[in-house]
């Protein structure tokens, strides 16, 4: 993939992590967490409604987490924008490792916490990521 396309797919799915990360904020705000209970159902397979309104707990854990994913949609931007855009290769080492890393801990901790459902919505996030990345970008051809 030219170099060029693989930079614009990646801030594409940079901004995909920090628009999933600001959802996740709604879930603090009871009044605008629908879109967040209907994940949280989703992921807890099958939609049954079960989810009922946020507790103050689990607002509070849904405002840490999801500033960490906005923090780190933003870090992933700038890699992508300050890093890889001028080093490909350091870049790309930096992106697969962290995007990997996250991957694997949220897929077997979702799988543990009995949401296996939401190991399988992680590899939409994964893909965005590693199918511009799987082989090492190439300048455009003239």
């Amino acid at each position: 993939m030219p170099h060029q396309t693989t930079l614009r797919w990646l801030k594409l799915a940079c901004l995909s992590v920090i628009g999933f990360g600001l959802l996740g904020v709604l879930a603090t705000i009871p009044a605008l967490s629908v879109a967040t209970r209907f994940f949280i159902d989703l992921a807890f397979w099958p939609v049954d409604g079960v989810p009922g309104m946020p507790t103050p707990e689990s607002q509070l854990l849904w405002a840490i987490l999801n500033g960490i994913v906005i923090g780190w949609g933003v870090l992933l931007w700038q890699v992508t924008t300050r890093v890889y855009a001028i080093t490909p290769d350091v870049g790309r080492g930096m992106i697969l490792t962290s995007v990997g890393i996250w991957f694997v801990v949220d897929s077997v901790g979702s799988v543990a916490a009995g949401a296996p459902v939401n190991a399988l919505l992680n590899i939409t996030f994964l893909l965005l990521f590693f199918i511009p990345l799987w082989r090492p970008a190439r300048e455009a051809e003239a």
